[in-house]
Order: C-alpha cells, then structure tokens, then sequence
C-alpha cells in the first residue's frame, strides 16, 4: 500500500484581483499559510502562470516552480477544465462560454476549438517539462442538452455525440502518451463524462486508452445519488487524481436532484466545504489507500455557505487529518510462524 499526498488547493476558485490572490508570488506564500503543502493550478489564468513560457522556457519554469518552493508549496498538477471545455461544446453553449477563450474567436467555433486543443497540449507538455505525471481537465459536451430528453432522443444521437468526442480528443491522448503524462477528465455535470457509463462509452472509443482516466471528486456522485465508494473499486486503476469536495443532498416535496432553477443556496443539493456534507471522507481515504492511491489530496472549495478562506483553513487541517499513513506490515505478524511448506502441510493433512 501506499500513502498519498497532502494537502494540497486547486487555486482556481481563489485567484482574483485583490491580493493575496491576485499574483502566483503572493497566493502561493498564502496557500502555504493556510496549511497547503501543495497548489493545483489553473493555467487559463494569467494572473497565476504564463502557460506559453511554461511550456517552452525552461528558464521561466525554473523561476516559477522556485517561487512556489520558496513559499513553502509544490505544484501538484496543472488544470485545463476550461479549456478541455472548449474542445467539445454544443451550438447552444456557443455564447455562454465564450468568456472562457480570447475574444478574437467570437462567434468562430471552430477557430475556438483549435485553440482550445493547442492550449491543453502545451499544458501537457508543461506537466513532462515539470516532472508531473496528472493532468486535469473537463471532456467538454456534445451531447448533454439531450440528457433528460423529451420527445425520445433519435436514434444513434449519443452514439454519433461519443464518436464525435472520442475523435477530438484521441490526438490529445496521443499527445498525453508521447511525454508520459495521464488526461484526468473529472466527471463532471454538463460534461459527457458525467458518470462511469459515459466515462466507459469514451473509454471503449478510444479502444481503452492509457492515458484516459478520472479526477475522482465525490461530491459531483452525491448530487446523482450515485455510490461514490463503489465507484472507487470499479474505476480504483483509472482514478490517478482526488478532489476532496463535500456536498449534502436533502430533497424535499418540493424539489430534489434538478434544483428547480434555484440559486445554490436554496437548492436541495449542493457542495458543502469539507467536512460540512454527507461524504463519509473517512471511507474514501480508507479505500484510495486500500487501492495504492498515490497521488495529491487537493482540495476544491465550493459551498453555497461558507467564506472561502475559512473553508480553505479549514480544509488544509481536514486533509492532514484523513489522509492514512499506511502500515509497513500486517498488525498481526507478530504472532506468525514464518514461512514453513512442511507445517503447512501437515496442517492440511497432505504429508
């Protein structure tokens, strides 16, 4: 078995205009104060990184990665779930994310996605350049405005939206196996990747792809009443990341997993920080453990209640207290008798 990493604080929910977030300098020297031992970082946000030079400039990199190691903090992996977002995005999304792309490309999808595709591969690059093996990011969306739908979807619309998906993404898989790093999509609402079928479904497309596998976040599983314990023990060798995200479902007459259109707040389910949800975490570090889980504990705050510097603190102290040093030897080897063919089959009864 083996013991993995931790804390460590996905940035994107935290980088902003005012300081201490508003520079890499300054919100890594605040991570690190807040207990993180480790930051997962958005790329899209230049604020935080200049992706290009990351991906090209050995110099930069080394200036940036030592800025992070003198605040106290490493970088666990870098994240493209906007940009992954872009790779696949259905006509009526078309002006909702545009915000998530320069504004050249306005009203040129196509163009957008190229982009979008560049941008995730240079940050993969940057991940083997980095000496980091994970990779986070969002599968985008073709087919989720027919998640529920009403007439009957036509026939072969889904099978015709995976195909579509697993195209795009094949050369950036391709990609991902040339420098040796893992595309971990988080299966996620609005992405086709929402549950382990549709994870599956891409799967099978892309004749079981190596560097194809899963930001486990459990909370996003809380919200579908799907069994997130479960879900470890069927996907444990295609789970490579780990969010650690609360949330809490509690329907009501009135509205259940849907919201009925209500701000977070108000909605029957919703993502709660650590600790303040239904996510039995004691569970899922137990199994991740009991399933050689290696890699970075990171938290990502999201909660319809809480300050996000509180929930921050507070996470960092969370981790550190769930995650399971794993013992050397078994509790009971005290009592063996070693290793003997001869007792063992007079125990048998075979001589």
């Amino acid at each position: 078995m083996k013991t993995m990493k931790g804390p460590g604080l996905f940035l994107a929910q935290f980088a902003g205009d005012e300081a201490p977030f508003d520079s890499w300098d300054a919100i890594t020297r605040w991570a690190a104060e807040c207990g993180y031992a480790g930051v997962q970082v958005p790329v899209w946000d230049a604020r935080l990184v200049d992706l290009e030079k990351l991906a090209t400039s050995e110099s930069y990199r080394d200036e940036w990665t030592g800025t992070a190691r003198q605040n106290g903090v490493e970088v666990t992996e870098l994240s493209t779930h906007v940009l992954g977002q872009l790779v696949a995005v259905h006509p009526a999304y078309d002006d909702w994310v545009a915000g998530f792309a320069p504004s050249e490309f306005a009203g040129r999808p196509q163009a957008r996605q190229d982009w979008a595709v560049k941008q995730v591969k240079a940050a993969i690059t940057a991940s083997r350049h980095l000496g980091i093996g994970q990779h986070a990011t969002f599968s985008g969306g073709l087919a989720w405005p027919f998640i529920y739908p009403f007439p009957q979807r036509p026939q072969g619309l889904v099978d015709t939206a995976f195909d579509e998906l697993a195209r795009r993404w094949r050369p950036i898989l391709d990609h991902a196996e040339e420098n040796g790093v893992d595309v971990c999509y988080e299966i996620h609402p609005m992405e086709d990747l929402h549950d382990g079928v549709t994870f599956e479904m891409f799967l099978e497309r892309l004749n079981g792809h190596p560097r194809c596998n899963m930001l486990y976040d459990p909370s996003h599983y809380v919200l579908q009443c799907l069994d997130y314990l479960e879900n470890i023990d069927i996907y444990a060798e295609r789970i490579r990341m780990f969010h650690v995200k609360d949330a809490e479902f509690r329907p009501t007459g009135r509205q259940g997993v849907y919201g009925g259109f209500q701000p977070w707040v108000n909605r029957a389910g919703r993502f709660r920080s650590p600790g303040d949800g239904q996510v039995d975490f004691g569970a899922i570090f137990s199994k991740l453990a009991a399933h050689d889980f290696d890699g970075w504990a990171v938290v990502e705050w999201e909660c319809a209640l809480k300050h996000p510097e509180d929930g921050a603190r507070e996470g960092a102290q969370f981790v550190k207290d769930h995650i399971i040093r794993v013992t050397p030897h078994a509790f009971d080897d005290f009592a063996g008798g070693g290793d003997d063919d001869a007792m063992n089959r007079k125990l048998l009864g075979i001589g």
